[in-house]
């Protein structure tokens, strides 16, 4: 026969949430890092600022007939 367990106490709970929440936050943390130093090295290349941007890069470099 299935016998209930006994209830967490909430503390318990609460530590266990704050562990959850400091995983997500510590993986935020090296994602935004890493985009940080990826951005930071393609801001500062030299082949960028050789090389200009081939014809039709984007969406904003075309030239548009339609006004808004």
């Amino acid at each position: 026969m299935a016998v209930p367990k006994k209830r967490t106490s909430s503390a318990k709970k609460r530590i266990r949430k704050n562990i959850w929440k400091g995983k997500g936050y510590t993986a935020a943390l090296k994602i935004v890092t890493v985009w940080k130093f990826l951005y930071k090295q393609t801001v500062n290349s030299d082949w960028l600022r050789t090389h200009p941007k081939p014809k039709g890069f984007g969406l904003l470099s075309r030239p548009s007939d339609k006004t808004l």
